[in-house]
């Protein structure tokens, strides 16, 4: 290979690996916090699901919740209305699938456009970094799912783009996003009650949760700061 003539590409590379990943940031950003969060609407994904499961067959369904964690819709909305569509012994399953599928496609993204990149472009000192992560590899993605600082999707591409291995992605993922999982299935009727009629006991849980992430994420970014 010349490296002067393949740098162009990488370079091309690295453009569209960061135009995809901005592309997802906006996305998710707009699932929050524009007019489309208007589309989110509980009820009536929970009806759309249950009519494409119905219709199509329950592969279709996990095939449309794929797609829209690829697109970054949140995790735990989509958690809470395929439960709501499923029940909470069947749900879980189909959302641990989901999320698996969508991890796999997005890695595999992040690999195709970002790993050349990170081990020719990027530097000696983040290729050790990212030699150093993959060594922990199942524990940093556990960490990240427990503590959500980045959209699903983006942390699956990065990890793609990185050292880390599909199989600490997988398995990770599983460990990580179980706990929340089987919390919605176990708390589904509260947590439905709570979004449709809030209190100020709702408030308050959601700005302990907010500071409990927050926390993680100071406590997630010291262990980073460890590995390096």
């Amino acid at each position: 290979m010349n490296p002067a003539r393949d740098r162009p590409a990488l370079r091309r590379k690295l453009v569209v690996l960061l135009l995809a990943l901005a592309a997802i940031v906006a996305l998710a950003v707009a699932w929050n916090w524009s007019p489309m969060r208007t589309w989110l609407d509980v009820d009536v994904v929970v009806g759309a699901i249950r009519r494409v499961g119905q219709s199509f067959g329950l592969v279709a369904a996990v095939a449309g919740l794929t797609l829209a964690l690829v697109l970054a819709v949140p995790l735990m909305f989509l958690t809470l209305v395929a439960v709501a569509a499923y029940g909470p012994l069947v749900g879980p399953g189909y959302v641990l699938a989901s999320a698996l599928l969508s991890a796999a496609f997005s890695y595999g993204i992040g690999m195709l456009l970002g790993r050349e990149v990170v081990e020719r472009l990027a530097g000696p000192r983040v290729n050790q970094l990212s030699r150093r992560l993959a060594r922990r590899g199942l524990l940093a993605v556990v960490a990240v799912r427990l503590v959500p600082v980045a959209p699903f999707a983006v942390v699956n591409m990065v990890a793609g783009a990185s050292h880390i291995r599909l199989r600490d992605l997988l398995l990770g993922s599983a460990i990580g996003i179980l706990p929340g999982t089987l919390g919605v299935a176990l708390f589904l009727e509260q947590i439905q009650e709570a979004l449709r009629n809030p209190t100020p006991l709702t408030f308050v849980l959601v700005a302990m949760t907010v500071l409990l992430i927050g926390l993680g994420a100071w406590g997630l970014r010291r262990w980073m700061r460890s590995v390096e």
